[in-house]
């Protein structure tokens, strides 16, 4: 179940190489599991979907890989990166 519009979606070239399959992670991202986050954060990411802020996602691959999932604000666009293509 979607808990928020994802937007456009966009993806970085690394974090395209480092996953098989984006909508995955996307669709845990919507549904709100967000992952490796600390438990603030997590408590970040309610707070945020109830007024109105960004919504970021982290998932460890098996890989080792860390990637983010970020939905701005505005719910206009979420992207999936690589912590270092911030």
């Amino acid at each position: 179940m979607s808990r928020f519009d994802l937007g456009q979606l966009v993806a970085t070239p690394g974090a395209l190489a480092a996953i098989e399959s984006v909508s995955t992670y996307l669709g845990r991202h919507v549904s709100g599991d967000w992952g490796d986050l600390k438990p603030e954060d997590r408590r970040e990411n309610e707070f945020s979907l109830k007024v109105g802020l960004r919504i970021m996602s982290v998932y460890k691959l098996k890989t080792g890989v860390t990637i983010w999932v970020i939905t701005e604000a505005d719910r206009n666009s979420t992207c999936v990166l690589l912590p270092e293509e911030y």
